[in-house]
């Protein structure tokens, strides 16, 4: 019989470990070069127009693979909020406290709305993605896995819901400060100005994603052989009695409020606490996991199991995220990544207007898989994109949204994503099936966002 297409697909471990081996050729065949950078309240940013070229450093292969350390080093924040997560929900799991509660919710409310349900799940996770972040929100994903599975879809449908409404969310929010934000400071620009475009754009993106969502689901329902996630483990994730026999009992309500409690800490401190990162996050949610563990009334071992037991499935994740961060490290000892800024502003320069925005947003979707970080591409390449657009017609705010859509976008199949591909380990889905899932979501929502991107310069976006 003929492969399908999908059968080929390697794992996100195999393609970071083939971009980190293309990314330290680009040290020997491109030119090193920077920018000159200057500090503008308090951040450093680019000159434009001032590259030049410098003495080569190209990574030799004790340097590659030195490179490694320094990688996960840096990624040591995302690695331990997945760890961090992991456990927390890992005791949840335990004391079956989501599962009595996901089983009384659905027995209250009956799978006859599952597709509202999905929707207004798909709708909540966005939510949370443009109000509090990207991985702030990690703990919160398996909760999607038991209530679709509960409802007869399957783990990639729960992914589908949580980690694709969320992605998506985030990607196109117009207070997204990683990159709008960024983007905005870079230009001098009103912080988050513009977002009326931006708005409809995430809304319609998300709306997007919950018909995806329940078209999938509907297809399930037809035919449960259709299901991408056949023989994954969801062991744990499944409600393992009727119905009509959940109760939540004193003990579970004591643990979900401890939970709550800590996510709302959370909300609040992102809202509120200036200087509130990642790492205050994981703090909380490892506070969240020894008063869990405190009044969960495991006994000792029980307690130790469950917390190795999440250890050994967020491993793969941890490992990954912290390969996609060495990409970074690469290009930063050989030099090129200003190298490679300054080569796409060039390849954009003679575009006609409609052309060089479309150009622009699809460079940056390439860029995306080198420099996943929102934040750095905005600090990498907006400097130099922002006087280029105008030098094409192009507002600052056009080529602030062009880079946005071509960084958010494309996070839904990067496997340099560390945060994705964590989510994606919550659920227990492996990178393949998600990328039969969401491939031909991301092309609708990239022509959805084109649209929105030659509207901003049909109008003028400013």
């Amino acid at each position: 019989m003929k492969r399908k297409w999908y059968s080929r697909i390697p794992s996100p471990l195999i393609m970071l470990f083939l971009i980190i081996l293309f990314v330290a050729a680009l040290t020997w065949l491109l030119p090193a070069g920077v920018y000159e950078r200057t500090e503008v309240a308090g951040r450093m940013r680019v000159v434009p127009g001032s590259y030049h070229e410098v003495d080569p450093t190209p990574l030799s292969f004790f340097d590659l693979f030195k490179a490694f350390p320094e990688g996960y080093k840096r990624a040591t924040p995302i690695i331990f909020i997945c760890l961090a997560s992991a456990l927390m929900f890992s005791l949840l799991e335990a004391t079956k406290t989501i599962e009595n509660i996901v089983g009384r919710v659905v027995r209250l409310l009956g799978d006859r709305h599952a597709e509202v349900l999905i929707v207004l799940l798909t709708l909540l996770y966005g939510l949370l993605g443009i109000m509090v972040g990207y991985e702030n929100n990690i703990a919160t994903i398996p909760i999607a896995a038991i209530v679709i599975l509960a409802l007869g879809g399957d783990l990639v449908l729960a992914a589908g819901v949580s980690v694709g409404g969320m992605t998506v969310a985030f990607g196109l929010s117009p207070i997204n400060f990683y990159t709008v934000g960024n983007g905005h400071l870079i230009a001098d620009l009103p912080l988050f100005s513009g977002a009326w475009l931006r708005s409809v754009l995430c809304l319609g993106g998300l709306l997007l994603m919950s018909w995806y969502n329940v078209r999938y689901y509907r297809r399930l329902q037809a035919d449960p052989e259709s299901s991408i996630g056949q023989g994954l483990d969801t062991s744990g994730m499944q409600l393992s009695k009727p119905l009509e026999t959940y109760r939540i009992s004193s003990r579970n309500w004591l643990l979900l409020t401890v939970f709550l409690l800590g996510l709302g800490v959370v909300l609040y401190g992102v809202f509120n606490w200036e200087g509130f990162h990642i790492n205050d996050t994981s703090a909380i949610f490892l506070m969240v996991t020894v008063v869990c563990a405190l009044v969960s009334g495991l006994s000792g071992k029980a307690v130790t199991e469950a917390g190795f037991r999440a250890i050994a499935q967020m491993a793969p994740a941890t490992f990954i995220i912290g390969m996609a961060t060495t990409v970074s490290v690469i290009m930063e000892q050989g030099q090129i990544q200003d190298t490679i800024s300054n080569g796409l502003a060039n390849a954009l320069s003679g575009l006609p207007t409609y052309a060089s925005a479309i150009g622009m947003s699809i460079g940056q979707s390439g860029l995306n898989l080198l420099i996943p970080s929102g934040s750095g591409q905005a600090m990498a390449t907006l400097p130099v994109m922002i006087p280029l657009g105008n030098e094409l017609g192009l507002s600052p705010q056009i080529s602030i949204l062009a880079f946005q859509i071509g960084d958010g976008v494309t996070n839904l199949f990067n496997p340099s994503l560390g945060g994705l591909v964590a989510m994606l380990s919550l659920c227990r889905v492996p990178f393949d099936r998600w990328l039969r899932f969401a491939l031909p979501l991301t092309g609708m929502l990239l022509v959805w966002a084109w649209l929105g991107l030659l509207l901003a310069v049909a109008v003028g976006y400013s």
